[in-house]
């Protein structure tokens, strides 16, 4: 768990500006840090160096767009994470050892196998099917408490468990847990996935690690069934439905609301952001 508070707000900061230059001392300064304490801190707590966190995400979030938008062209996107084309082309290249081209060729082929559970999907959903299960809705923001982790997602039972322990006496029948993925486990190695728990709790709650999960315009996909079908159900959102629905991805982050927990049945709505 990434345990350094200051370090989960660097890496807030990071993802709220991932489309533009970002400089350590920006990061620094809204930290309370110098750069010099920020980096070392960092470091210890992720285990990259900042400059290598931001490069490495840049690239991940703009092969995740490749993915998702096909019909965007790859300079666009390029740009959008403050590359050129020939610098894109060199840095995407040391990333993935192939071009983008070809990163974009064979993403979806790839993306069939869940590299959580090793096994290839039969088929995605189709757009109809995806959208008898969508609706379009506004949330609120959430007041929430939270535990951030780097690593695999093979590990979010075993840090659930712990984590609603830990919290467990403000836990109601009101109380939602939520999750939020910061990765695609196709483009981001398995062991570098950045992931959150929350769970909502009131307002004036004394407890440290809180903050407020915004709401706003979200397709939400209502699932349900087993973990295994999960990223199916995910793969088929951003790869079938979302491409032909005629909505683009904000740049607000994905997020999930569990609603039912039965051992490994579960019912989850997978709440996207769009514009």
């Amino acid at each position: 768990m990434i345990e350094n508070t200051a370090i989960s707000h660097a890496i807030d900061y990071i993802l709220a500006h991932i489309n533009e230059p970002i400089h350590v001392s920006e990061i620094a300064a809204h930290c309370n840090f110098s750069k010099h304490h920020l980096s070392r801190l960092f470091k210890a707590e992720t285990g990259e160096g900042i400059y290598e966190f931001i490069k490495r995400l840049k690239i991940e979030q703009s092969a995740f767009r490749l993915k998702i938008e096909q019909a965007r062209n790859i300079t666009d996107i390029s740009g959008d994470y403050g590359y050129s084309s020939s610098n894109y082309s060199t840095a995407f290249k040391q990333h993935y050892d192939v071009s983008p081209v070809e990163f974009r060729r064979t993403i979806l082929q790839k993306s069939r196998i869940n590299p959580i559970f090793n096994n290839a999907s039969a088929g995605w959903e189709s757009f109809e099917e995806c959208k008898r299960k969508i609706t379009i809705d506004f949330l609120p923001d959430y007041y929430v408490v939270y535990d951030r982790h780097k690593g695999s997602y093979r590990s979010l039972s075993e840090h659930w468990c712990a984590f609603l322990e830990k919290h467990k006496a403000y836990r109601t029948d009101e109380t939602l847990l939520i999750e939020r993925t910061y990765d695609d486990p196709n483009i981001t190695n398995t062991d570098n996935c950045l992931y959150d728990l929350y769970m909502t709790v009131p307002e004036d709650s004394p407890l440290e690690r809180t903050c407020y999960l915004n709401g706003g315009k979200f397709a939400i996909y209502h699932f349900e069934g087993f973990v295994n079908q999960i990223y199916h159900a995910l793969q088929s959102i951003f790869t079938v439905w979302l491409p032909q629905s005629g909505y683009i991805i904000d740049e607000r982050y994905s997020f999930d609301i569990y609603r039912k927990i039965d051992g490994m049945y579960m019912e989850i709505d997978f709440c996207i952001p769009i514009k």
